[in-house]
């Protein structure tokens, strides 16, 4: 459980290689963009797909779209960047104790020694500042629902304390840009961002329990629950539930968005997103394998392009 001695560069064992964190950036700044996991940047990525998906679906919604879409768009970028390195700064602070127990997690800037609680603390404050500086641009709704998020990012780190299912909670947590940028747009929220919100859920089960498989020896060993502990041999089943959960959700937010007597083809094209995006899961399920780390985490790191497949047939049916 133990394994290698941290690295003595300060590079986090699950690092992409080549990052330019360990790369280009400053020395100095290196360790505090580890800790936001600027090297691992699949987690901004699926922070900010699900904002995407919202600004896209509410403009399909109203027909309506401008350069206030295009901060909307921005912003949701900037805004991924920081909140989640405010979010897996305080991650890593509440986990500091289980991280320096996990092989995969021990070379992470705390329990490496690479920054103290007290500069994390820091760190946090100051790139949930600049965050909120930025959502202060945005209308009262989308300021209020940008406020609601920290109670999901709050608890999650905790979850898998007292839960089998904490990955709903990073569900919960992930995925609330579908709800804030439908929000922006509109001025406020309806069912079909609901509804998205609730697929995007069930994609962060779909791909988080993929990439909780790399830990559940040493999670057993320290009592940590999570969905691949849970599942068990059993994963696989739970996989195609979730595929089918993110493509119905998802297409059924779908029809509520889209005018129904307007253009057939623009809905042809818009249902086709899930679908293709269930397709690409699908493929990611033949090809899991539990017992093969590297594999899991290829996985996990493929939810990128997963996630921006139904963003490019509901840019396409703008245009139908």
């Amino acid at each position: 459980m133990q394994g290698d001695a941290p690295k003595p560069d300060g590079q986090v064992a699950d690092a992409v290689k080549g990052n330019w964190v360990d790369e280009i950036a400053p020395e100095w700044s290196r360790p505090y963009l580890r800790l936001s996991r600027a090297d691992r940047p699949i987690g901004t990525w699926l922070l900010l797909i699900p904002c995407w998906w919202g600004l896209a679906l509410a403009i399909l919604w109203d027909g309506q779209w401008g350069w206030h879409d295009a901060w909307i768009a921005i912003a949701s970028g900037l805004g991924a960047w920081l909140m989640r390195g405010a979010g897996c700064t305080w991650n890593d602070i509440t986990d500091r104790k289980f991280d320096g127990a996990v092989e995969r997690t021990r070379s992470r800037p705390i329990p490496s020694g690479q920054v103290t609680v007290r500069g994390a603390v820091i760190w946090m404050v100051l790139q949930a500042l600049i965050s909120f500086g930025i959502l202060l641009t945005f209308n009262r709704m989308a300021i209020s629902m940008g406020i609601l998020a920290l109670l999901p990012v709050a608890i999650y780190p905790f979850a898998k304390r007292f839960t089998w299912w904490p990955q709903v909670f990073l569900g919960l947590a992930f995925n609330w840009g579908a709800l804030w940028a439908w929000t922006a747009h509109t001025g406020a929220l309806h069912w079909p961002a609901v509804f998205l919100y609730l697929a995007g859920i069930s994609w962060t089960l779909f791909y988080d329990t993929i990439y909780a498989h790399q830990d559940t020896e040493d999670d057993a060993l320290i009592g940590v629950k999570s969905t691949a502990r849970l599942f068990g041999d059993n994963t696989p089943a739970w996989l195609r539930r979730f595929i089918v959960g993110t493509v119905s959700l998802m297409a059924f937010a779908v029809i509520l968005a889209m005018d129904l007597e307007g253009s057939m083809l623009a809905l042809v094209i818009a249902l086709a997103g899930p679908w293709a995006m269930g397709w690409h899961m699908t493929w990611q399920l033949r090809a899991f394998d539990a017992e093969n780390n590297l594999r899991l985490l290829q996985l996990f790191r493929l939810n990128r392009d997963t996630g921006l497949i139904p963003l490019i047939f509901f840019a396409a049916a703008l245009f139908a």
